[in-house]
């Protein structure tokens, strides 16, 4: 994944994330990129309590998922989430890897864009609230001789 800002989770898909096939049920990805979009969103200062007082909302309006293999019941995964794009829009990426070989899994990604909370209005570019945040993050890495990830 080639993104400026990333974070990671580890979990170990439970029992009841498992449909009557023996493997995750689709729909419990997307709780999982949650987890780790949140955790992305917190490394900029930017999780959904700061989205809400900045007077921003910030809704799903597009997603995609690939699943590449099956995740199964006490498998350790690695979530990652990394933003890509933050000027016109807020688009992560995601990658679901096994916690053992490295192996992908799943690819995804979501678009979200900001909605001013006042009035309801679509947003056509992002608001210095999240982007200032996100040059700050991008600029302390630098300054401290990190590669962004």
């Amino acid at each position: 994944m080639k993104a400026d800002i990333r974070a990671e989770i580890t979990l170990e898909v439970p029992f009841q994330d498992i449909d009557a096939m023996g493997v995750a049920w689709h729909g419990n990805y997307f709780r999982y990129f949650e987890e780790a979009r949140a955790r992305l969103l917190r490394r900029i200062d930017y999780d959904y309590p700061q989205m809400r007082d900045s007077g921003y909302m910030w809704p799903i309006v597009d997603t995609r998922v690939k699943y590449v293999r099956p995740l199964t019941y006490a498998q350790t995964v690695r979530v990652i989430a990394g933003i890509t794009e933050w000027e016109n829009r807020l688009r992560i990426d995601y990658e679901i890897r096994d916690g053992e070989s490295g192996d992908r899994l799943c690819r995804a990604h979501t678009i979200q864009c900001a909605v001013r909370a006042a009035d309801h209005e679509l947003q056509l570019v992002c608001p210095p609230e999240l982007t200032d945040r996100i040059e700050a993050c991008l600029a302390g890495e630098k300054s401290q001789g990190e590669s962004p990830s």
